[in-house]
């Protein structure tokens, strides 16, 4: 970590900004790939068929809605702490 202290300002600034950038790509990724791991449809689909009944649409549009609702949440706190820190720099 000591090298980084040594940065400019300019430098730690461009840092965490492909910090940040990455952490985006990641985040999204992540988003991207619950449907594919089957958290929601696990949670939801009890017996698979050729279509979803109106309980098992309800349960995976609100199980994807918690999803969404975290992924922001965690989102906009660690975006702030990054904020945070750089304004220390």
């Amino acid at each position: 970590m000591s090298g980084i202290t040594n940065l400019s300002s300019d430098k730690k600034g461009e840092l965490i900004e492909q910090v940040k950038q990455q952490i985006a790509v990641a985040n999204a990724q992540e988003l991207l790939t619950v449907k594919n791991d089957r958290k929601c449809f696990n949670k939801c689909i009890s017996k698979p068929g050729l279509q979803l009944d109106s309980s098992e649409q309800k349960c995976i549009s609100m199980c994807m809605d918690r999803f969404v609702d975290s992924y922001n949440l965690v989102s906009r706190t660690y975006s702030n702490r990054l904020q945070r820190e750089q304004s220390k720099i």
